[in-house]
């Protein structure tokens, strides 16, 4: 049986599953929060741990609150969550808070996107986008 690794949006935990139940609807083993479905908020604590274990690819939104486009495209980010809860984790990092990660990868404009897989950079798109063109962003890499 297949298990997949997965960080709760809450409390970000990392969730052990098998794979075949993610369809499911799976809780946070911890904090009881539903596993998919929303943009998990990472830190320079827990950036690469999330980000090292979790077995799924991840769409990672490089942001600050001061940026409007940012601002924008935050619900446009948590909309494509939703629709591919369960075969992308989509978290957001805001570079404010830890620049010693947006600088480790070397973030020069924002809001840009970086899709992981292992905790290896797979793509990156910079700029905001509409919720059709990040669902299809995440799904190519």
């Amino acid at each position: 049986m297949d298990v997949i690794v997965v960080p709760c949006p809450a409390c970000r935990t990392l969730n052990r599953l098998p794979a075949d139940r993610i369809g499911e609807g799976p809780i946070c083993s911890s904090c009881r929060t539903r596993l998919f479905g929303t943009p998990v908020e990472l830190d320079g604590t827990t950036f690469d741990r999330v980000a090292g274990k979790t077995t799924l690819p991840i769409a990672v939104d490089f942001w600050a609150e001061w940026c409007g486009p940012c601002r924008i495209m935050a619900p446009r980010f948590a909309e494509a969550a939703r629709e591919l809860a369960g075969r992308v984790v989509f978290a957001k990092l805001d570079t404010e808070a830890a620049p010693e990660v947006a600088a480790r990868f070397d973030i020069r404009s924002i809001p840009t996107m970086v899709l992981l897989r292992n905790g290896a950079e797979v793509r990156r798109i910079s700029g905001a986008l509409q919720k059709q063109q990040i669902v299809q962003w995440a799904l190519v890499g």
